[in-house]
């Protein structure tokens, strides 16, 4: 297996060359917007610019009621290139009907105008309470702003990640250096989520038919940038084979948001030779076979970090727990087992109060819709990427492993679940966490202040 290394570098999506960004506060969060809003004149919106035309990737949410955002970015995304992304929080700007897509439109319509760019070469996302008008007065004073301050420092960029951000705690950023054709390539990116997480996206927004490794299920919001010079076909085969592994992979409270969405862009200032598909490499010099596996272990580098840091920064969250299930019949049923455990709300809360139950985790196994043998199954628990597993179950049948020693492996802030069903070679794993009063507490809101009200 092909080692990749990658250096950390300052910037996040300013980090690539050619790319500039801004955060400010126009006020989008002044009624019933939900907790997580009330911080004060904290940035609300967001905006990242590529100097030059960049190829553009999508992934979007399969939620049957998309908003507004999503179907604008799903009929863009399709033209294969872009230039801006607006950005704003504190309003989802779904089930808002006519107008909630007539305000989309108006906010990359404006984008456009005060950037000098057609309306077509904006895309727009937004995250927050859902059923709300947007104030667009506030929006549009808030572009204006946010084309005025663009720049391409690390603090542009800190300030656009705190933009998108609605009850999480913590900025989520990472961005990386490696080596392409001889040129020195960066890919940056920024994320926000930590409630209403379990992405299930495709390119299209449709739901796949039969796609396990994707999945089907507060808003999660990704964008990457790069110098990298990639075409449009190839870099959307990159970013749905990253998702499948990385967003497609996480769960917090098992709740698909009707905003999901991870944007790329890619406006080729490293200069290197194109990268091509995996696929279309095949045939290609040994050289561009090592581009593409790099750039695709890059992407997926990014895209793996963002999304763990949603879980870790989860609402209420106190531990973050890697769920592997393996030897399953089909990749579809270790799929089903993964999730169904991963979402238990009665395992997820045992993982809070620090207790092994395997009880509960081989119920959640039965009810799956994986093919399951009581007698057959194995659950063990290790310290994350040991290969040293505590068994708790073999077979169906409890080990005699002590108890102290069992919680002892689930005490810690971080773990692994193992799960063989013996049944076949299939494999899938979840990212997920556990579940606590601070997370009910956090949702339930006060219906007599509209504002405490969530997403």
């Amino acid at each position: 297996m092909t080692k990749h290394t990658f250096k950390d570098v300052p910037g996040a999506v300013t980090a690539p060359q050619g790319f500039s960004a801004s955060g400010v506060f126009c006020d989008i969060k002044r009624i019933g917007t939900g907790k997580g809003s009330n911080k004060g004149q904290k940035p609300d919106l967001a905006l990242i610019l590529s100097d030059a035309e960049a190829t553009v990737a999508g992934m979007f949410t399969t939620n049957q009621v998309a908003a507004a955002p999503v179907k604008l970015c799903v009929e863009r995304v399709a033209r294969g290139t872009t230039r801006a992304i607006v950005i704003n929080s504190g309003n989802a700007n779904a089930c808002t009907g006519k107008t909630g897509l007539k305000d989309a439109f108006a906010m990359a319509d404006h984008t456009a105008a005060c950037l000098k760019l057609q309306s077509e070469d904006v895309l727009v996302a937004s995250t927050g309470r859902i059923g709300v008008t947007l104030p667009m007065p506030n929006i549009r004073n808030g572009i204006t702003d946010a084309a005025a301050r663009l720049g391409n420092t690390p603090t542009h960029a800190d300030q656009a990640a705190e933009a998108i951000l609605t009850s999480d705690t913590r900025r989520k950023q990472v961005s990386i250096e490696f080596q392409l054709d001889g040129k020195t390539v960066r890919i940056g990116g920024m994320c926000k989520g930590a409630g209403m997480i379990q992405p299930g996206m495709s390119a299209t927004g449709a739901r796949p038919m039969a796609l396990p490794s994707a999945g089907l299920h507060a808003t999660m919001l990704c964008f990457v940038t790069t110098d990298a010079r990639i075409g449009t076909r190839a870099l959307q085969t990159a970013l749905r084979s990253s998702v499948a592994q990385s967003f497609n992979r996480i769960t917090v409270d098992g709740d698909m948001s009707t905003n999901d969405t991870v944007l790329v862009l890619a406006n080729g200032r490293a200069g290197n030779k194109p990268v091509t598909r995996a696929r279309a490499a095949s045939k290609a010099p040994p050289a561009r076979i090592r581009d593409a596996q790099q750039f695709q272990a890059a992407l997926d580098h990014v895209c793996l970090t963002l999304a763990k840091m949603i879980v870790r920064d989860g609402e209420g969250v106190s531990r973050f727990v890697t769920v592997r299930v393996s030897g399953a019949r089909t990749l579809a049923d270790a799929d089903a087992a993964a999730r169904a455990v991963a979402n238990s709300a009665l395992v997820k809360t045992s993982w809070y109060g620090g207790d092994p139950n395997w009880g509960r985790i081989i119920d959640a196994l039965g009810y799956s819709a994986a093919l399951v043998h009581e007698d057959k199954v194995d659950i063990g628990y290790s310290s994350p990427g040991s290969k040293k597993v505590i068994y708790s179950l073999k077979r169906g049948q409890p080990t005699k492993t002590s108890f102290k020693t069992l919680c002892e492996q689930v005490a810690g802030p971080e773990f692994e679940l193992h799960i063989h069903l013996n049944l076949g070679t299939a494999g899938a794993l979840m990212y997920s966490c556990d579940l606590t009063e601070e997370y009910v507490d956090f949702n339930k809101g006060d219906v007599s202040d509209p504002a405490s009200l969530g997403g």
